[in-house]
């Protein structure tokens, strides 16, 4: 009689340029450290939407499957990083209603073959703040992608007042890159970056923002975490900026989301 073998769990990452993705790293290693060794973590890049929708339908989960390796597997959760946080929300079934009112999913959890779509990028960046709070004044968020929404979110229920602040100036809220000045900047406390500017390898790209009206009063954050100080911090510093990179933003929601996957 043959033996059921009980398939390993597998969970990824879906992004389109994932060669430096600190979650794969983290997860793998928290395995380890669990002696979890028929869970694996893996990269999916993806190069377009349309990939995207082909890969949710190539995944779809027949049980006694096998892989080359001859032990069946089952895709259990996935984290979703730039550009397919928004792109999510019409590939899952099911949509949080965290996610729902950010517009933005970046963590799934699949079960029975439904995947429903969460967002932990909100509690990440909320828990990472905290040792900043209170701010006097108002923020600045840089960018309108995926993660942008998160961090409105948050500072809407920390009762900060913000504005986008974007190439495209016509959105709701959203001023344009130019229209940043000094007086614009005495108005805010915070900052935050959710542009992948200054990403690793493009080190030497910053948000065009006038950094010599910066001051001791105003604390920089940005999500990038490779180069741990971007160029954007380093800008920051100079004027006696606080800085904060988003490494402890990427472990809390990475926790929150294998506490997701385990429920």
């Amino acid at each position: 009689m043959e033996t059921k073998q009980i398939p390993h769990s597998i969970f990824g990452l879906i992004g389109k340029r994932l060669d430096y993705s600190f979650s794969r790293a983290y997860f793998t290693e928290k395995f380890e450290q669990l002696q979890l060794k028929d869970h694996q973590y893996r990269n999916f890049e993806l190069s377009s939407e349309e990939e995207l929708v082909r890969f949710r339908e190539s995944m779809t989960y027949q049980p006694a499957t096998k892989t080359t390796s001859g032990k069946p597997e089952i895709l259990r959760g996935l984290n979703v990083t730039i550009p397919y946080k928004q792109s999510m929300l019409n590939v899952v079934d099911v949509v949080s209603e965290e996610a729902k009112a950010i517009g933005a999913i970046n963590t799934v959890v699949i079960e029975d073959n439904v995947w429903t779509g969460h967002n932990t990028d909100a509690y990440g960046f909320g828990k990472s703040l905290q040792p900043f709070l209170p701010f006097s004044k108002n923020a600045l968020i840089l960018g309108t992608g995926g993660a942008s929404k998160a961090v409105a979110y948050t500072l809407e229920s920390l009762s900060i007042p913000y504005l986008f602040v974007s190439r495209d100036a016509d959105k709701e809220n959203t001023i344009g890159y130019p229209t940043v000045n000094k007086d614009v900047l005495n108005q805010v406390s915070l900052i935050v970056n959710t542009t992948p500017l200054g990403t690793h390898p493009d080190v030497n790209n910053a948000p065009p923002i006038p950094y010599e009206h910066l001051t001791n009063q105003h604390v920089l954050y940005d999500l990038v975490y490779n180069p741990s100080l971007t160029l954007f911090m380093k800008k920051g510093q100079q004027h006696g900026a606080q800085v904060c990179n988003g490494y402890q933003m990427l472990v809390q929601q990475a926790e929150k989301s294998w506490e997701l996957w385990n429920k």
